[in-house]
């Protein structure tokens, strides 16, 4: 059968001979079972959405799970409808002669129960990913497809089992993995699910509990394989997936995200949070770079962090003295005694300006409880169910209101009638009429608001950059000189260096948005309370009807009927900060970069301690002289391992072999992996003047991938092309290149800085380095194209 005829394969005639049906037509009949399939199940699938969009939205746990339902089904279609039969990344063939297992991005079963794919992340399919020679996992042979418009245009047989060789593979050492290392990049990170190798595998599919550091060089993949990491723990470990938080994934600047954002939607996970370290904090979005190197050590200190409890707690101190408040209830006496054990109620870790309100209720609490004796013997006798007592000067006393009731116990409604109902004295019961004259009064109010005081956490990071006393009361460990470095004119001039600071403060006194939205609800009821109480009024005072309905009615009743359904007062929900978590995973790349500060902003959103930590030591722009171990243990991660990459599959040898004495001369022991693959290009080096004529040459002979332009005083006009980045040298991390462009590297920088610069940018290349550097006119010498 010619090749062009088969329904799933189209290999190109360099691979005419892979196309023999005798290789492919068993496979060929399979994807095209799946393929057949995949159009009923999307149909299927449809059909199910459509029906759970119908269904009644319900309340409580009905909506919950009506909305996942119709979330887990939408997540299904779009892969579904994204792939299409490329759902399959390739085959297994048993040594037991069973019949070959395929491997999918995930698991399909016919109508009759036969199993057509297997989800990656199962079981049954890691012997696909981590079979070798050496350890076949009862595997004789795999076979990894690779796609292009969904057909297969190339595939690679691997000999697993020495002693089954086979007969219906095609074995080459130039095929479809090494052909997608070397295939064109595009703008966005491509999942690599169809060559994920054994020790990558490994990494993937380690157990969630604890950190686990994925320490590699340039090229060895850890960035992919830790989004891999995310998509397989949230399908296999339950105490990620489901219901417990989700992931983050922190990744070193805004081009890293729009780079990754494909790689997790295209293993069929949408509901990953990407950001920034910036994005952790809404200041994020107008904070400066931190300019002064010494403010941003000072400032990426823990120590730092933790003068935010000082800092904080000197608001919350209780009154040592007496204080006496009149009621028309009581006289109501509150001791230190009182004020210490209502600032003892909060739990330990309750956010400041949340707590606050637990301590006033508290205080009430404890005010009319220990009054409530003294109420019930004059008047709780005396309370009848008409709400008057044949005793009403007994819980009525003030002067003033006492010549209001006249001795048929009903209240003369005259020039103190304000008076009369400030105190909610009209029907209501004598502990609830103290308690909101006790929450009514001025002293009281006034001195718990200057023992307790509502706080913004922006105020709290500002004053320690403003009030030099203050910083020093609460980092008593700074010297004078360091304090006087810290101090700035506008307290929120913020920088990326104060934002873990500000996260802190948030996290130790509130959400100010919460607190913001409470006070103006509050004022909004009590302006209808108002109102209503001048509608109640009115109804009173214009009743003509014979019987005087209105009057039969209770104040406290006829506001309750007017007042609508219980509840209708309830504070409304503050919607929540999408990114202040808790998660159940978080995935920390370029995680060299952090500093104990950022690091605190991570921990505190992941209280379960699951990380995957990503980066390499010789990366770091500012040195990292510790071992991940105490570096991860010293900032609070918990249980640390450590999985180490050292094969190279982005990098090519020649280029990997210009890289390794640039970061050897500043870091003799940095990790530098082995590449395992040539291009045969060497690194070409010119004049910076020929930058233009470099970037339209590569261009035009390559009709696909991307160039990117590394320099410190970069005009991205004079080489603006499609296909084209240009990115200063700390903004190339993360990312891949089909050429890279160095200009003027020694522009970079001195010392670590310089050298990882450097490192970095050379090492974004996946074909072709150019380095040009400034040269006098007789000096200067064209790159070859």
């Amino acid at each position: 059968m010619p090749p062009q005829t088969l329904r799933t394969f189209a290999l190109p005639p360099a691979r005419a001979t892979k196309a023999d049906p005798a290789l492919v037509a068993a496979d060929d009949a399979h994807l095209s079972a799946i393929a057949d399939h995949l159009a009923s199940a999307a149909d299927d699938v449809r059909d199910r959405l459509a029906a759970a969009r119908r269904r009644p939205g319900g309340h409580g746990q009905a909506a919950f799970d009506r909305d996942q339902e119709v979330h887990r089904l939408t997540g299904r279609l779009r892969l579904l409808e994204r792939y299409g039969v490329d759902l399959c990344l390739g085959r297994t063939v048993p040594a037991d002669g069973s019949d070959p297992l395929y491997v999918g991005r995930l698991g399909l079963t016919d109508a009759d129960g036969r199993t057509l794919l297997v989800d990656w992340r199962t079981a049954a399919a890691e012997p696909y990913f981590r079979a070798t020679r050496a350890d076949p996992r009862g595997l004789s042979s795999r076979r990894r497809y690779r796609w292009q418009d969904r057909r297969v245009v190339d595939y690679w047989d691997e000999v697993l089992d020495l002693d089954r060789p086979g007969d219906s593979l095609a074995l080459d050492d130039d095929s479809a993995f090494f052909g997608s290392l070397a295939a064109g990049r595009t703008a966005q990170m491509r999942d690599v699910l169809g060559t994920l190798a054994a020790d990558q595998d490994a990494v993937v599919r380690a157990g969630a509990a604890g950190t686990l550091v994925v320490d590699g060089g340039p090229g060895t993949g850890k960035t992919v394989v830790a989004l891999h990491r995310a998509a397989y723990l949230l399908h296999a470990d339950p105490a990620v997936g489901g219901r417990h938080g989700g992931v983050l994934v922190v990744g070193p600047h805004d081009g890293y995200l729009a780079y990754v954002a494909d790689v997790l939607p295209s293993l069929g996970e949408d509901g990953v949070r990407l950001c920034t370290p910036a994005d952790l904090e809404p200041e994020g979005a107008v904070a400066r770079p931190e300019t002064d190197p010494r403010v941003a050590a000072l400032k990426g200190d823990a120590r730092l962090v933790d003068a935010l409890e000082p800092a904080v707690a000197l608001h919350e101190n209780p009154p040592t003295g007496t204080l006496l408040v009149e009621t028309p209830w009581a006289d109501v006496v509150v001791t230190p005694q009182d004020w210490a054990e209502a600032f003892a109620t909060p739990d330990p870790g309750t956010p400041h300006d949340d707590a606050r309100e637990e301590i006033w209720a508290a205080l009430l609490d404890l005010l009319v409880d220990r009054t409530a004796d003294d109420l019930g013997h004059r008047g709780a006798a005396a309370w009848d169910d008409e709400g008057w007592g044949r005793d009403q000067d007994a819980w009525a006393h003030d002067d003033t209101l006492d010549d209001t009731l006249d001795e048929g116990g009903t209240a003369d409604r005259g020039a103190d009638d304000d008076q009369f109902d400030a105190y909610g004295l009209t029907g209501e019961d004598p502990a609830a009429g103290l308690r909101r004259a006790l929450a009514a009064s001025r002293d009281l109010v006034q001195t718990f608001g200057r023992a307790w005081p509502l706080l913004d956490p922006a105020d709290v990071v500002g004053d320690l950059w403003t009030v030099p006393a203050y910083l020093r009361r609460c980092a008593p460990w700074l010297s004078d000189a360091e304090v006087t470095l810290l101090q700035r004119p506008d307290a929120r001039a913020w920088t990326d260096a104060d934002l873990p600071l500000l996260d802190a403060a948030r996290r130790r006194v509130g959400d100010p948005r919460v607190a913001r939205a409470r006070r103006r609800h509050d004022a909004e009821q009590a302006a209808e309370r108002a109102r209503m109480d001048d509608v109640v009024e009115h109804l009173l005072a214009t009743d003509d009807s014979d019987l005087g309905v209105m009057s039969m009615l209770r104040g406290q009743d006829l506001r309750a009927a007017l007042s609508g359904p219980a509840g209708a007062d309830a504070r409304p929900a503050v919607a929540a900060d999408a990114l202040a978590g808790p998660f159940s995973h978080v995935v920390v790349d370029e995680a060299q970069e952090l500093t104990d500060a950022q690091w605190r902003s991570v921990l505190a959103r992941c209280p379960s301690g699951s990380l995957t930590v990503v980066g390499d030591r010789a990366q770091a722009r500012h040195g990292f002289t510790e071992t991940w171990e105490e570096r991860l243990a010293r900032v609070g991660a918990r249980d640390v391992g450590r999985a180490s990459l050292t094969l190279s599959y982005r990098t090519p040898a020649e280029i990997m072999a210009a890289a390794a004495p640039v970061i050897r001369a500043a870091l003799p022991d940095a990790n530098v992996p082995t590449s395992v693959r040539s291009t045969g290009t060497a690194v070409r080096h010119g004049a910076v003047d020929d930058l233009t004529a470099v970037v339209d040459t590569w261009l035009a002979t390559h009709p696909e991938g991307t160039v990117c332009v590394v320099g410190t005083r970069l005009d991205a006009a004079a080489v603006g092309r499609p296909r084209v980045r240009c990115l200063a040298p700390e903004l190339t991390k993360g990312l891949e290149f089909d050429l890279v462009v160095l200009v003027d590297p020694d522009s970079f920088g001195d010392g670590v800085t310089g050298a990882v610069d450097r490192y970095v940018a050379m090492t974004r290349a996946t074909a072709e380095l150019v380095v040009l550097t400034p040269r006098s006119t007789g000096e200067r010498e064209r790159p070859s194209a």
